[in-house]
């Protein structure tokens, strides 16, 4: 049998086979290439796309997200304005100091950062406390300040091992201080770290970067004026933040430094006067309205508010009987008492009702028509017949419960409005009070039932529902020193440019003069007043003066008592002894100073107000700043009754 045909067919059929597989494993590869291809050109294309939508697109705003990663925007802190006296006297001023700053998106673990750093320097808890505040209203990229006034001996432990602290850096400052502590620190005030409540308030553009505001006083109502504005300066990064350099700068503009028309010298002895007594003496120059000296006792250190008192002192300060914190010259309301006794005898000529030459009988009391209870005088035997020249030097109870009666407490209330009583004077210090000037209108509202006559003879001499700021009492003074020509009360004497030491006055703020029907009806309240310190109630301080003084004592009452009831001032605590009071103005030719105090629980105000507002004007007009220049008879006025005048 012939098997050649079959093997030689073979081969051939192999070929072809391998042929077919050849050609499916070519179209096989082929596909595939294709589709990697296919895969390669979207692959691209995607890239392209995307290159196309950063590079191109959007190109602007992820240039500004590269650049923010790069180059940062901080604010540069203006340096806060200088606060001098009229004569240059440094009472405000910005102390170089270091602290320590945490930014806290730089920081992996906040809360180890803080406990490694605690081993290192002193941070208690109330640091600990206020960096959390802080942080919780900045954002993450902001330094929060740490710790306040780092010591040499803290800086160099903590700038050996700072770069195994990532986000925390040691910082140059200014720190607010004042050189002179309590000196005038109720005018002054004080700064202090910003609150949330005010953060709120501030501009950030102008605050960004700033810790402090003014809380108090002159720092507080000239903040704008202290402050500054603001500076910006882009820098760049590395990849942890730490500036490599700066790009461009924009400096702040300094503050202006501020005078205040206060004199220390005189504000010294304005407060040693003060010594041994709670209250306030305010002088103001009633030619233009400022304020010479604002002292109010007692008094305390603004230093330590300024990075955060601790809450120990604090709390011992704000729980105080005395109340360091209040600014009784501005804050503090006490009847008035006999000092308003030349602004109702002005109001009695005024409105018709007296005379200069009007007298009445004062027999140590007297009595509403029909009724039996005795309104009693300080002098329980009485004046005798007395008219207007001789109650006001005597402060003469019963003429002026007479005059009030006459006038009516809607007159009453008319009258003192004028002088700013029962209203803030608007000087250029927050948180003044207005007082209380009682009407008919305010009782009713108030206590809900009706005005008495008895009400009205209260206010005649200062007393009842009726309060004043020693401020009050002290502007009253210089309006009648100038006959009715009234300015505001201010402290700023002048602004200054740090830069160019260019001085800028404060202009008066003039306000309407206080007219009466006839100018000549301001003599014999004036001439009263004279007659006040040249032989009456205050005739003691008028002894060796070398110049003329007028003035008028004031009494008021922490109690009332009953009508067998005798006053004894040797037998009562020392809270429950009344206010003393006095006002003045000097010299009578041509005043130049206008003074009002208040010595709380001082007795009479001829015993202890009027010699302390003598050293005051001996010191101003007399240039006598020596504690030993001025003798005044600081004994008790015999002619003074006890819980009189």
């Amino acid at each position: 049998m012939n098997f050649h045909h079959l093997f030689a067919k073979r081969p051939v059929d192999e070929l072809k086979t391998r042929d077919k597989d050849n050609t499916a494993e070519s179209e096989l590869f082929f596909h595939r290439v294709l589709v990697l291809l296919l895969f390669i050109f979207l692959s691209l294309s995607a890239v392209a796309g995307r290159l196309v939508f950063l590079q191109v697109l959007n190109h602007e705003r992820f240039t500004t997200l590269a650049d923010s990663n790069r180059v940062r925007l901080q604010p540069l802190t203006p340096t806060r304005g200088f606060i001098f006296d009229r004569n240059g006297v440094l009472l405000a001023d910005n102390l170089a100091s270091y602290h320590l700053e945490i930014v806290r998106e730089q920081v992996k673990d906040l809360n180890k950062t803080l406990e490694e750093l605690r081993q290192r320097i002193a941070l208690s808890d109330a640091d600990i406390e206020r960096f959390h505040k802080l942080a919780r209203r900045s954002p993450p990229y902001n330094g929060i300040p740490l710790r306040f006034q780092l010591t040499d001996e803290e800086i160099a432990s903590l700038a050996i091992d700072l770069y195994r602290f990532p986000g925390v850096d040691i910082k140059a400052d200014l720190t607010r201080r004042y050189p002179l502590g309590s000196r005038a620190v109720h005018a002054i005030g004080y700064v202090g770290r910003i609150d949330e409540g005010e953060l709120r308030k501030l501009d950030p553009g102008q605050y960004s970067g700033s810790t402090h505001i003014g809380k108090t006083g002159v720092e507080r109502s000239y903040e704008d004026v202290l402050h500054g504005r603001t500076g910006w300066q882009q820098v760049e990064t590395n990849a942890e933040g730490r500036p490599l350099r700066v790009l461009s700068r924009t400096p702040p503009t300094p503050g202006q430094n501020i005078y205040l028309s206060i004199d220390i010298r005189l504000q010294a002895v304005a407060e040693k006067a003060l010594e041994g007594y709670n209250g306030a003496i305010v002088a103001i120059d009633p030619r233009n309205g400022e304020v010479l000296a604002l002292a109010s006792q007692p008094v305390y250190d603004p230093n330590p508010f300024v990075n955060g008192i601790d809450f120990a002192s604090y709390r011992q300060l704000n729980t105080s009987k005395d109340r360091p914190l209040l600014n009784r010259a501005l804050r503090g309301v006490y009847p008035p008492g006999s000092t308003v006794k030349p602004l109702m005898a002005l109001a009695g000529l005024d409105y018709s009702v007296v005379n200069r030459y009007s007298g009445i009988f004062c027999p140590g009391f007297y009595r509403l028509p029909g009724v039996d209870h005795r309104f009693r005088d300080w002098k329980r035997g009485g004046h005798g017949s007395v008219d207007m020249d001789r109650a006001i030097a005597q402060s003469c109870d019963v003429y002026f419960y007479d005059l009030a009666l006459n006038l009516g407490i809607d007159r009453i209330h008319d009258f003192l409005d004028r002088f700013s009583m029962g209203r803030p004077t608007g000087i250029d210090l927050p948180g003044e009070k207005g007082g209380l000037l009682p009407s008919q209108d305010w009782k009713r509202r108030v206590h809900r039932f009706g005005w008495f006559a008895g009400d009205t003879l209260s206010v005649g001499i200062g007393q009842g529902y009726f309060l004043a700021t020693p401020l009050q009492l002290a502007h009253a003074a210089a309006v009648l020193s100038q006959r009715g020509v009234d300015f505001q009360p201010r402290v700023l004497h002048a602004t200054e440019d740090p830069s160019t030491r260019t001085k800028t006055p404060a202009a008066p703020r003039a306000l309407p003069p206080i007219a009466v029907k006839n100018p000549r009806f301001w003599d014999p309240v004036i001439n009263g007043m004279i007659h006040v310190v040249e032989g009456g109630t205050a005739h003691r301080i008028g002894i060796g003066a070398k110049y003329r003084i007028a003035g008028k004592t004031g009494t008021a009452q922490v109690f009332t008592l009953g009508q067998t009831e005798k006053y004894n001032a040797k037998r009562l605590a020392r809270h429950l002894q009344d206010h003393a009071l006095f006002i003045a103005f000097a010299p009578v030719e041509d005043p130049r100073i206008a003074v009002a105090v208040i010595a709380e629980h001082g007795g009479g105000g001829s015993s202890t107000a009027a010699p302390l507002a003598r050293k005051v004007m001996d010191a101003w007009l007399l240039d006598k700043y020596d504690d030993d220049s001025q003798s005044t008879g600081n004994t008790p006025d015999q002619d003074a009754a006890p819980h009189g005048e």
